[in-house]
């Protein structure tokens, strides 16, 4: 075979490869799904690593959901346009908490591994938090975009749902929402939007909590006042408060006092 030959061959094989890679980018996958356990730990949501994974991946761009939600009925009907997130723990490392995200596609095959993420602190909490955090910056910088694969065909599985988590699986800790800061000021209330059978879930910020649906979005974020289970509104006049085990949202528009009961899991 003489050089140019060899040439034109390395430049098809290489050109092969690249469009094979292509085809497997995060880019090309619309949903990321996380589990409600990982391995190297030994509860649902331990830490809350799990519920900080689609925490992450949601506040970075992604469409991310806990396998055992009811998710989109694209998803349901094709599983393999999602990505499944796992985490494992790296061994070895004095001293050290190291933490590595993987994403598989539907056939088991993996198309993205994050940094190795590191922590030196001694409390499990605090090194799994910091170390998960810093794996992430993988996905943080990666400027995702959902972008089908044209004419390329994926196979189509069912979802199967796994046992519901049985901790607290979206509330955050304030070691866990640094994030907290970022908040836009922009953000205004919608509880008119908010059905009262709908389930919102409460995230930890710094002294008060946001609401997030589903989606998730935020509703609403309250800020803690002297009073026990009373919150005041961020952006309106309103209150949030518990009575006799159940959340209300009070509204006073300075002509009419309304209220509604509210569906908050913490």
């Amino acid at each position: 075979m003489n050089f140019y030959k060899r040439l034109l061959l390395l430049v098809s094989i290489s050109l092969f490869s690249i469009g094979s890679f292509a085809q497997d980018a995060v880019n090309n996958y619309k949903y990321i799904i996380v589990p409600t356990k990982y391995e190297f730990l030994k509860a649902n949501d331990e830490y809350q690593l799990n519920s900080l994974t689609k925490f992450l991946f949601n506040k970075y761009g992604y469409t991310a959901f806990f396998n055992n939600e009811t998710l989109p009925a694209d998803l349901q009907s094709n599983r393999c346009l999602a990505l499944y997130a796992n985490v494992t723990q790296i061994k070895g490392g004095l001293f050290k908490t190291k933490l590595q995200i993987d994403l598989k596609n539907c056939d088991g095959k993996l198309i993205q591994s994050s940094k190795e993420g590191e922590s030196r602190e001694k409390e499990y909490g605090k090194a799994y938090t910091m170390a998960l955090r810093d794996a992430f910056e993988t996905f943080q910088f990666m400027d995702y975009a959902y972008e089908p694969v044209s004419g390329a065909s994926q196979s189509v599985m069912p979802v199967t749902e796994a046992a519901p988590i049985t901790s607290n699986t979206v509330k955050e800790n304030t070691t866990v929402v640094a994030a907290s800061a970022s908040v836009s000021n922009t953000i205004k209330p919608a509880p008119s939007s908010v059905t009262e059978t709908e389930t919102l879930y409460a995230q930890a910020l710094d002294k008060g909590y946001q609401l997030v649906d589903r989606t998730p979005k935020v509703v609403m974020i309250l800020l803690e006042t002297s009073k026990a289970d009373v919150f005041v509104v961020k952006g309106s006049d309103a209150i949030v408060y518990k009575e006799n085990g159940t959340w209300y949202y009070s509204h006073n528009d300075g002509a009419s006092v309304s209220a509604k009961t509210l569906n908050i899991k913490f």
